[in-house]
C-alpha cells in the first residue's frame, strides 16, 4: 500500500470560538500534532494539508515551516463545503498512490492500533471507515430554541435584562432507536481509483464526510471498530479531554493522568 493522506484544515471553527488548530498540545499546535502521526507511518508516502483559500498566505506563515519540515504539501481548500477541499487535494495526489486517507485536522489523538486496523481492512476493501457504537439515548429536537428559565414579571419590569440569566432549550420531537447507529470517525481510507471516480460525480451536496460521497457513488463502505480516544476537537472541553488522555499538561500547568 502506498498511501496519500489528505487533511482538510480550511474550516472556520465557529463552534470553538478561535483557531482550534493553533491551540497548544504538548508544545506544538494541534494541526502539527495530527500531521506528525502520519509522518511516522511507513505506508504513508504523501501528506496534503488543505488550508483556507482566503487566508492561505497567513496559514502558511503560521504552519508552513513546521509542515514543510514534515514534507507536507499545502493547497487551498473550498469556500463552502468540506468536500470541495478534498476535491482540490485529490488533484495533487501522487499518480502512483494506491490509496487515499482523509483525516480531520482536529483529531490529534489517533493511535497506531486504530490505524493498523484500518490499513489491514483497506487492503481487502475499497472503502473503510472507523466507527464507535452510540451508548446514550438519542433524541431529535426542534431547531428553534425556547426560553427555559422561569420568569419573574416584577423583577423583569424593574431590572429588564440586567442580571437576568439566559437559559434556553429545545423541544424533543422524538426518541430515536440507536440500534445499528454508530458515530463515524476518521481517518477514512479508500482506494485511489474509487475515490477519484466518486468525486468525479456530481452528487456531493450535503455530504458530511467522504464516505457519503462514496455511498452516493453506489459503492459499499465497510466500518471497522473506531476508538473512543480518537476525539475530534469541536469545543474547548474536547481539547481538555485530549490533554488528559495523552498525559499533557494544560496551559494552566495542571498535570493530567497519562493514558497513552
Amino acid at each position: 500500500m502506498k498511501l496519500s493522506v489528505i487533511i482538510p484544515a480550511a474550516g472556520s471553527a465557529t463552534r470553538y470560538g478561535s483557531d482550534k488548530l493553533a491551540q497548544d498540545l504538548g508544545g506544538r499546535p494541534v494541526l502539527v500534532r495530527t500531521v506528525e502521526f502520519f509522518s511516522k507511518r511507513n505506508e504513508v508516502a504523501q501528506i496534503i494539508v488543505v488550508g483556507p483559500p482566503d487566508d492561505l498566505d497567513g496559514f502558511k506563515e503560521r504552519y508552513g515551516p513546521a509542515l514543510s519540515f514534515l514534507g507536507v504539501t499545502i493547497v487551498a481548500g473550498g469556500r463552502i463545503d468540506r468536500w470541495e477541499s478534498v476535491q482540490n487535494a485529490l488533484d495533487m495526489v501522487d499518480a502512483d498512490s494506491t490509496h487515499v486517507a482523509i483525516h480531520d485536522a482536529a483529531r490529534p489523538a489517533i493511535t497506531d492500533e486504530l490505524m493498523d486496523r484500518l490499513v489491514e481492512a483497506a487492503a481487502v476493501h475499497e472503502a473503510v471507515i472507523p466507527g464507535v457504537d452510540l451508548s446514550g439515548t438519542i433524541k431529535r429536537v426542534s431547531q428553534d430554541r425556547i426560553d427555559a428559565a422561569e420568569s419573574d414579571d416584577l423583577a423583569d419590569a424593574i431590572l429588564g435584562d440586567l442580571g437576568k440569566r439566559s437559559t434556553s432549550g429545545r423541544i424533543v420531537s422524538e426518541t430515536i432507536d440507536r440500534d445499528g447507529l454508530i458515530e463515524v470517525q476518521t481517518p477514512q481510507i479508500f482506494s485511489r481509483e474509487l475515490l477519484v471516480q466518486a468525486y468525479a460525480g456530481s452528487r456531493h451536496e450535503g455530504a458530511t464526510d467522504d464516505s457519503c460521497v462514496v455511498e452516493n457513488h453506489g459503492s459499499p463502505v465497510v466500518v471497522v471498530d473506531g476508538d473512543p480516544i480518537n476525539i475530534k476537537i469541536t469545543v474547548p472541553a474536547d481539547l481538555d479531554r485530549i490533554r488528559l488522555l495523552m498525559g499533557i499538561r494544560s496551559q494552566s500547568g495542571r498535570p493530567s493522568h497519562k493514558r497513552f
